[in-house]
């Protein structure tokens, strides 16, 4: 074949269904009707090269035929058989509004139109006045035949399925490949219908011996049409129309989908009488079916299938005089049937035509033409050049003109015209191939990000999951991506409030790109719990995009407001991803992503009543009297009842002083000297208590360091007492001493440090917070004997649990205490006060 293809676009439409349910079909003179898997059916004028009605059907339309006269279409929808009548059609489109006349006549087809009442039809054929259906049931594939004069069922054959091709009921039901032609025999005469003396679309004439030799004797006499049915299970079947007592049977199994049926090599003694049936499957095999004379041996002649391969996979085909085209999705193909066909006439038969006939199968020529997925019986123009209507995967309209092909054509004598529509073609197929390649390289582009940007997640997901079933405790810098806060008092408009800053170090070699969220939660812990059994918490969200390695992330949240004792307070940080995040503006499409996303535990923080101290300078001792910050009205009331409490029976009036409450923890000097980081070796236990009380108020276990504003000055006299404010408003007194145990020969030098308050709350939420520390100093002591450090390890957690839930009493019968009478708020006050007793009678000593 000379030349190159000729491909020009007539329409576009939006192709919404597989290539199984695509088709196009020639109509009455100019009309093309396409179906694109939807539910309409659009009829494009080829004359005036435009969309000039669109049929609109209740459901998905899977196959539609013409009659043989040209004035009425059928259409199979799931709901059954549709007729509809080509010259309403036409009075409906003429009758539309002058104004609406550029665009297409949208026609709505209702039940009135409904000529069958049969669901699930997948394929439709006309013969004559009979209308037959295939459709599929739960076991068996079903051939039903109709009047169609009045719809009136005549009969209906069934035929077992092979299971063992089709995959699953929904491919089947849906988007699965099926053929339905009718055969004639050539010497059928053309009086027993008006309408085969020019055969239409899926009717072929097929010589008169071929048709004898494949459907047997009794369909030859009785001229009957015969049904071929191509199914997806690989059966090719066949049902002879008139025959009585016909019954449906298998004629040849492809083992594979068959996609197309059809008669071909059309000799020239006997014009429209095909020598062979053509039968393609979805993955390339072909089936020539012709006739073999004079058999083997000499005997008498026999129908002969040839089975070969071609290139696949096959989405659509369909076939002229002497040719078969079909499309592979990604190239056109053309295979020449009747290459060893005409010279079979008059020479014998010997061993190299069988593989001359499967080297012809296997050699198909490309036409250069891509993306097409449905094709409608090819015609011929008056230069003799075979044309192509085709339907592309993006629903493109497109006629494809073949150039005439000649043995003797040579290629100096084409035309300067063809030679400058070859050029065009080319140019156009080259554009063509560029828009894809840019398409395609953006898409690739974009996968790219998104894979690298899923891959830095999933590392940073793995990163810090590792490790996070085993101890509870892990030690901060164990986690290269982790938090650590400083907090800080801050004034605005009068009031005192106490801040947190927290601050987000990416030491991990990964990016933490866009679509991160740092999400912290604040869980106090002596908060009683909601109605729901769950203690309430308070959680700060904060996104940030592209966190480098070695880079940090600043937030700051409040904690609480001064007169507040709802400490301590645990701070959980997490990380949070996204996954819409990955796709971006695609993420639209997925709308199962707008509310997935991936947490990530990172570490867990605590603020105790350490880090809430404001400490005054190192001679001035505060009092709750002096409180500066504390609102007037409260001072005032608060002196007033001080002043009613100390009223005497006389009547006179005494200002009594607050009772002071007082708890002590001694740590071994030994323990304080091998694990504190001093200012020299040769210091005494006045210093190691000075140390023991600057480390206290500066470091914190967990992460969380302490920014008082006067420490410095604090620490830097020679005194170990330390005067702070509470986050009550309470004046505090922190002391640390030296004080020896046991007899002067074997006594034990330790550093007791006193916490004393006239709150019990303070005083207790300071005494947890010691205890927290010293067990920070446990864990950091040289390896000693292992039952002596595991019984100071249980003494310290059994202390730290009476002490959080004497905590936890107090935060309650301060919230009942706002809603109750006093009678209950005495009893309270003489419980808590038994507690502490037991918490001071009880002093814990670390060695």
């Amino acid at each position: 074949m000379e030349g190159r293809c000729a491909v020009e676009s007539w329409a576009e439409f939006g192709s919404s269904g597989t290539s199984c349910t695509l088709k196009v079909m020639f109509g009455l003179e100019t009309d093309v009707f396409i179906c694109t898997g939807g539910d309409e059916v659009s009829v494009f004028s080829s004359q005036e090269r435009k969309v000039t009605a669109v049929l609109q059907f209740p459901g998905p339309v899977t196959d539609l035929v013409e009659s043989h006269d040209k004035q009425l279409l059928y259409v199979a929808c799931r709901s059954g058989v549709y007729c509809v009548s080509l010259q309403f059609l036409l009075s409906r489109a003429q009758s539309s509004p002058a104004d609406a006349s550029s665009s297409p006549a949208e026609l709505s087809i209702s039940s009135e139109f409904l000529a069958v009442a049969e669901e699930g039809v997948l394929s439709l054929l006309l013969v004559g006045d009979v209308l037959l259906t295939l459709s599929q049931r739960d076991t068996s594939w079903s051939l039903t035949l109709y009047r169609s004069s009045n719809y009136e069922m005549l009969s209906s054959f069934s035929l077992p399925l092979v299971l063992g091709v089709v995959h699953n009921d929904t491919e089947a039901k849906t988007g699965m490949r099926r053929t339905l032609i009718c055969v004639h025999s050539s010497d059928a005469s053309p009086s027993t219908s008006s309408s085969e003396a020019t055969l239409s679309d899926g009717h072929y004439r097929l010589e008169s011996l071929l048709f004898k030799l494949l459907f047997g004797i009794d369909a030859a006499l009785a001229k009957s049409p015969v049904i071929l049915c191509g199914l997806p299970d690989g059966c090719l079947c066949f049902l002879p129309l008139r025959l009585p007592g016909s019954r449906l049977r298998v004629l040849h199994s492809l083992e594979q989908p068959v996609v197309f049926v059809g008669a071909s090599v059309v000799t020239e003694t006997g014009p429209g009488h095909a020598q062979c049936l053509v039968a393609v499957g979805e993955l390339g095999r072909v089936v020539l079916i012709k006739t073999d004379k004079g058999g083997s041996e000499g005997g008498g002649s026999r129908a002969g299938f040839i089975e070969g391969c071609v290139p696949g996979p096959v989405t659509c085909g369909c076939v002229d005089r002497n040719g078969l085209y079909y499309s592979t999705g990604s190239d056109l193909l053309v295979l020449d049937l009747s290459e060893g066909s005409s010279r079979r006439e008059g020479q014998e038969k010997d061993e190299e035509t069988p593989s001359k006939r499967d080297a012809a199968l296997q050699s198909p020529t490309s036409l250069n033409v891509c993306r097409v997925v449905a094709l409608a019986q090819p015609t011929r123009n008056t230069a003799g050049e075979v044309q192509l209507l085709g339907l592309s995967v993006r629903g493109q309209l497109q006629r494809i003109t073949l150039p005439v092909g000649g043995e003797d054509a040579k290629l100096s004598k084409v035309p300067s015209t063809q030679v400058g529509r070859s050029v065009r073609d080319l140019l156009s197929a080259i554009g063509d191939v560029c828009e894809r390649a840019s398409v395609l390289k953006t898409a690739i582009k974009s996968k790219k990000l998104i894979l690298r940007h899923l891959n830095q997640v999933l590392n940073i997901s793995f990163l810090l999951m590792t490790g996070t079933n085993g101890e509870e405790h892990h030690p901060i810098q164990e986690k290269p991506i982790r938090c650590h806060a400083v907090t800080i008092w801050s004034r605005l408009l009068q009031k005192d409030s106490l801040n947190l800053t927290c601050v987000l170090d990416n030491s991990s070699p990964y990016v933490l790109e866009g679509g991160w969220t740092l999400s912290i939660a604040v869980f106090p812990l002596s908060c009683p719990p909601s109605a729901g059994g769950e203690s309430s918490s308070t959680d700060y969200s904060f996104p940030f995009h592209n966190l480098q390695p070695g880079e940090t992330l600043e937030v700051s949240l409040p904690l609480a407001a001064a007169g507040e004792a709802s400490f301590p307070v645990t701070v959980r940080c997490s990380l949070i991803f996204s996954l819409s995040c990955l796709l971006g503006e695609e993420a639209a499409n997925f709308p199962g992503l707008q509310s997935s996303y991936v947490s990530l535990p990172l570490n867990t923080l605590t603020v105790d009543w350490l880090h809430a101290l404001q400490v005054n300078g190192p001679h001035k001792k505060a009092t709750s009297q002096s409180n500066n910050t504390t609102d007037p009205i409260q001072a005032f009331l608060r002196s007033r009842q001080i002043r009613c409490r100390g009223r005497g029976e006389g009547g006179g009036e005494s200002v009594s002083k607050p009772e002071q409450y007082s708890a002590s923890v001694r740590v071994s000097s030994e323990l304080l000297r091998d694990t504190l980081v001093l200012k020299g070796s040769d210091l005494d236990a006045h210093n190691v208590g000075l140390s023991l009380l600057e480390w206290l108020l500066s470091e914190g276990p967990g992460g969380v360091t302490t920014g008082h504003r006067g420490d410095k000055m604090a620490l830097s006299s020679s005194s170990s007492v330390v005067h702070a404010r509470g986050p009550n408003g309470h004046a505090v007194k922190l002391t640390a001493k030296e004080v020896n145990m046991g007899e002067k020969e074997e006594s034990l030098t330790t550093v007791e440090v006193q916490v004393e308050s006239s709150s019990i709350a303070a005083v207790c939420g300071l005494h947890h917070a010691v205890l927290r520390r010293v067990q920070t100093l446990l864990q950091r002591a040289p390896e000693r004997a292992a039952s002596t450090k595991r019984i100071q390890s249980l003494g310290l957690r059994q202390a730290l649990q009476r002490a959080e839930h004497l905590l936890q009493q107090i935060q309650q019968s301060r919230v009942s205490g706002a809603f109750s009478m006093g009678a209950s708020a005495g009893q309270t006050t003489r419980s808590l006060l038994s507690v502490y007793q037991e918490l001071r009678e009880n002093p814990l000593l670390i060695i």
